[in-house]
């Protein structure tokens, strides 16, 4: 029987880099956004509502095949000043924190029965790394992840992992919502001293085809003994 895999924000960026490396190693790929994709069988949710998520897993399992395989790649990717009331902090814990609980809750339930499962947020480095002008950002992707790693805990008994993909700077349509895209990623590599942040060590910034192989390691058997886990992909720029 040929695997389901469900991925959220696959129309583009790091999403879809995975739903086509997921596609590429055999697997049956849903590919889930909230706007409209020109890829055969995409659907059409916000992961935000749970009523549609929920609706939405019950169709997949009962017209493709039990879901095996969860990425959540959906994200939103907003910066601020801490201090500023317009730094999205809602509509950043609404997509980055919310939405992965909503997803992974459905999918969860349709798991637990079976005993196996894999399930892999895609969060930011951020998440362990204070940034100036990304507090919600940061905030945001720090619940992602320890919802996860808790969600790993509680379904561990039931053969299901859960992992986390911790990607830096890495060259995406997001990206380029931060401004001039050559610019922003010279500033990643180089570092700022004066905002105390760190550049790449290994010079360069992520493809999205980098995390996706990530990702598809943790989904993997090769990983079968890894939950609870978070996997940096950043080029040392975390240091860690």
């Amino acid at each position: 029987m040929t695997t389901v895999a469900l991925v959220t924000g696959a129309a583009g960026g790091i999403g879809a880099a995975v739903v086509r490396l997921l596609e590429e190693r055999g697997l049956r790929v849903v590919a889930v956004d909230r706007v409209a994709t020109q890829r055969a069988g995409a659907r059409v949710v916000d992961v935000t509502r749970q009523r549609d998520v929920d609706a939405l897993v019950a169709d997949v399992e009962a017209s493709v095949g039990p879901i095996e395989v969860l990425v959540n790649a959906a994200g939103l990717l907003r910066s601020g000043p801490a201090l500023d009331d317009g730094d999205d902090l809602e509509a950043l814990v609404a997509v980055n924190v919310v939405g992965v609980a909503h997803v992974s809750r459905a999918v969860a339930r349709a798991m637990v029965p079976r005993g196996r499962g894999v399930i892999v947020t895609v969060a930011s480095n951020a998440a362990g790394v204070p940034r100036a002008g990304m507090a919600a950002y940061g905030a945001s992707k720090a619940a992602a992840t320890s919802w996860t790693k808790a969600l790993g805990l509680e379904l561990a008994q039931h053969g299901i992992r859960c992992n986390v993909v911790q990607p830096g700077t890495t060259r995406t349509p997001m990206l380029a919502g931060l401004g001039d895209q050559d610019a922003v990623v010279a500033a990643a590599v180089a570092g700022d001293p004066a905002r105390f942040k760190v550049g790449i060590p290994l010079g360069r910034v992520a493809e999205p085809e980098d995390v996706a192989h990530a990702v598809g390691f943790l989904v993997s058997d090769e990983a079968r003994h890894l939950t609870m886990h978070e996997l940096y992909v950043d080029g040392g720029a975390s240091l860690r």
